[in-house]
């Protein structure tokens, strides 16, 4: 499978999974310290508008701001960092993550809508939370608080309108069911 290139200025839909399908977050902690590399290695390089993340895989969407190579290495050092750290505290080797991330560009402003809302309902997709707006692990809980986070919060709002459109909208779409996700 030919991976896509990450361009300057696109947005994409990156996501991956533990090789076998196995659990990359053992509990809250590896989930805070995941998203503190993301900061670290990401910041300045993208900008992220959504993530969620799962006990054996992550999603994130966010819009490239360096060319690809600059991008392709930072999620090299952040995928390593984590495997490393994560590695020695479980007493375990080789490789957590499958070979490489997915990367989907997202090409229209429906699609970028539409990832935003997959990306968020997917606790409730996966069955791990009866109600997705509650879930710690997911970016939606940054939007509807607006506090200065890991996304661009007036962004991701700019995309649905407004906050009251993006609230709705997370409430009342039950058809985001993006196949191939």
């Amino acid at each position: 499978m030919k991976l896509e290139t990450l361009e300057k200025d696109n947005y994409y839909h990156i996501y991956n999974r533990g090789i076998n399908g196995c659990a990359i977050f053992e509990d809250k902690e590896n989930m805070r310290y995941f998203l503190s590399l993301v900061l670290k290695y990401l910041k300045g390089k993208a900008t992220l508008l959504s993530y969620c993340l799962l006990q054996n895989h992550y999603h994130f969407l966010l819009k490239v701001n360096v060319d690809n190579k600059e991008i392709i290495q930072a999620f090299s050092n952040l995928f390593n960092a984590y495997a490393k750290a994560f590695n020695k505290r479980n007493h375990r080797t080789g490789s957590l993550f499958e070979k490489h991330f997915k990367r989907k560009r997202v090409k229209s402003e429906e699609y970028l809508r539409n990832t935003i809302l997959y990306i968020h309902k997917n606790p409730e997709h996966h069955k791990i939370s009866k109600d997705f707006s509650k879930y710690d692990f997911s970016s939606y809980k940054d939007v509807v608080s607006e506090n200065a986070t890991l996304i661009d919060v007036s962004q991701v709002v700019s995309v649905f309108e407004n906050l009251d459109n993006f609230i709705f909208t997370h409430k009342n779409d039950h058809q985001t069911d993006l196949q191939g996700f």
